[in-house]
């Protein structure tokens, strides 16, 4: 199989004022000559390892399965940055969101050959930064055109966010949560219910008239089930 290539990038962030480090997966046939859909995932480490994403595209364009994508891992350094950055209450929030829409869009726009409109990008996260990437479409859809969220952590902020949303044609939504999702670790010590919450956020949406995949796997809040459903969340969002 033809492997792509994973680049390692350093861009400096002027509203978070830190260096942020990219994973950057180039598909295999990677040309200037081409035009790429991006897919930006939050937990960007988590993804290129645990998740495989990048032989999970390698594997779903040699079968011709998938428009051409370029994906770019934005890793957290610690725990603590992590809900910092990702939580809607988090200091840094705000920051993080402007940092994905108006720092790391457009300089990918500059030196990847991109659609250059919202249906051509796309968030991807699981738990928190699942959270994240609703909450960056929410704020901005005309930059973002899709949604991917595998176990999203549904907080009263977030519920609020979208209760409040008025053009939920903007972007469309793929959510997926386990029936085993009940009782979650948190990193700040205790469990959480993550499975009803998830369920209201999907009645929520519903309602809202959003473009909407939803479904609940037989599982729970592991990479063990998120894994697996890569796949069908590249070829339900990029299928040819």
């Amino acid at each position: 199989m033809n492997r792509g290539n994973v680049q390692d990038l350093t861009l400096y962030s002027q509203e978070l004022q830190e260096d942020m480090q990219l994973l950057v997966y180039l598909p295999a046939n990677y040309s200037p000559l081409y035009k790429y859909t991006l897919v930006i995932a939050s937990d960007g480490k988590d993804y290129f390892q645990l998740g495989r994403i990048p032989r999970v595209v390698d594997e779903l364009l040699e079968n011709k399965e998938i428009e051409n994508l370029i994906v770019v891992g934005v890793p957290y350094k610690n725990v603590k940055d992590r809900s910092n950055k990702y939580e809607p209450t988090g200091e840094q929030h705000a920051a993080y969101l402007r940092f994905l829409a108006h720092e790391l869009v457009p300089y990918l726009d500059e030196h990847y050959p991109t659609y250059q409109v919202g249906m051509g990008r796309a968030l991807i996260g699981d738990s928190l930064a699942a959270t994240v990437s609703l909450m960056a479409a929410l704020k901005y859809p005309n930059i973002f055109g899709r949604v991917i969220l595998q176990s999203p952590k549904v907080s009263d902020e977030l519920l609020e966010k979208v209760s409040a949303f008025n053009s939920a044609n903007s972007f469309t939504v793929y959510h997926v949560i386990g029936t085993g999702e009940t009782a979650v670790k948190l990193t700040s010590g205790g469990t959480a219910d993550f499975l009803e919450p998830n369920r209201q956020l999907n009645h929520l949406m519903k309602q809202k008239g959003f473009s909407l995949f939803y479904e609940e796997f037989d599982g729970d809040h592991t990479w063990k089930h998120w894994q697996p459903d890569l796949k069908r969340a590249l070829i339900q969002n990029f299928g040819l």
